[in-house]
């Protein structure tokens, strides 16, 4: 986790950037909070989002889910691959079923690690029945998490936010597919730094 100090309206904050990826050169921060020193709360929250896109449209979405506090609830990474517990295997088979919910999803890459989820979402909207990626990721945390509840994982929650990108081109759908496969890998070699991880 990366903090820097920062003032505004006279009072100081720190900067916290959650976790750190890098794309053609530029750092890209998966979540910013700004937190008031003095009270230490989180009253400020930027996003990665582009304020004019629709994100109902068709397109491919790089998706990223974090649980809350980072807890390591889904399972382990041993010897460079990813061992689900009974709580990821459910994670993952309700990430495989978002189809039989929202019929113009389709799940192509996607890796569920110990503590988050990396994914890609092929969104292929109809004009009459149009669903936003903010419903779809909703309805999914939603189910999941009292579905965890149910199997005994009382406290479990998400973070209340995600990350998403719109993949622009077969280039950079090549890069996240190559980013997915090597989580695991990542994890082994930087899963206290996790701001270190790139794509």
């Amino acid at each position: 986790m990366i903090k820097n100090t920062t003032t505004h309206s006279g009072k100081k904050f720190v900067l916290v950037c959650q976790e750190i990826i890098k794309w053609e050169g530029q750092a890209l921060p998966l979540q910013f909070l700004i937190m008031d020193k003095e009270n230490k709360k989180y009253p400020i929250r930027k996003r990665t989002r582009l304020k004019e896109y629709d994100y109902s449209d068709n397109a491919y979405y790089f998706i990223t889910i974090c649980v809350n506090d980072r807890s390591e609830n889904f399972g382990k990474v041993q010897n460079n691959e990813i061992q689900l517990n009974q709580y990821g295997k459910l994670v993952e088979d309700n990430l495989l079923k978002l189809h039989q919910r929202f019929t113009t999803v389709e799940i192509d890459y996607y890796v569920i690690m110990p503590n988050h989820i990396h994914f890609i979402m092929i969104l292929n909207n109809e004009s009459e029945n149009k669903f936003s990626v903010t419903r779809i990721i909703g309805a999914f945390k939603s189910i999941t998490t009292i579905e965890l509840h149910k199997k005994g994982l009382n406290n479990f929650k998400w973070q209340r936010s995600f990350y998403d990108r719109i993949i622009r081109n077969e280039k950079e759908l090549y890069n996240i597919r190559q980013y997915i496969d090597q989580n695991p890998l990542r994890w082994e070699l930087e899963k206290d730094k996790p701001e270190n991880l790139e794509l």
